[in-house]
């Protein structure tokens, strides 16, 4: 029901624009969320918007080069990553969670949709 696209293979300092679209149901009332999975190690938040629309809480890692946002009509999330990494190199999960509180959007375990992945390759 989460369709995660727009990975690729991009040049350090280069962008990405990602997409995770929602079907079979509305997530209105679901907080939205980016993880990112490196091979080796643990699935890490980076960046959640609250089901208001109303608070978007940012890995610290990220803020100031990647921007999200949702577009409800669509039922799609975006993330725009600029000034890339190759630390940023992972695979890129959307999940969804329903009426998320700010403290818990960080938490993988309150998502209860998740994407299929999108590989993120930062190289040159």
């Amino acid at each position: 029901q989460l369709q995660a696209s727009g990975g690729g293979l991009v040049q350090p300092g280069g962008s990405l624009r990602l997409s995770c679209a929602a079907s079979g149901r509305t997530f209105t009332d679901y907080a939205m969320g980016w993880f990112r999975q490196a091979p080796g190690k643990e699935r890490e938040f980076v960046v959640a918007i609250k089901q208001s629309g109303s608070g978007t809480k940012y890995a610290d890692f990220v803020k100031g080069r990647f921007t999200a946002s949702r577009d409800k009509a669509r039922n799609t999330m975006y993330l725009q990553m600029n000034s890339l990494k190759p630390e940023d190199t992972a695979v890129y999960y959307c999940a969804a969670g329903p009426r998320l509180i700010t403290s818990s959007l960080s938490d993988p375990n309150r998502y209860e949709y998740w994407g299929q992945g999108t590989q993120v390759t930062v190289s040159s």
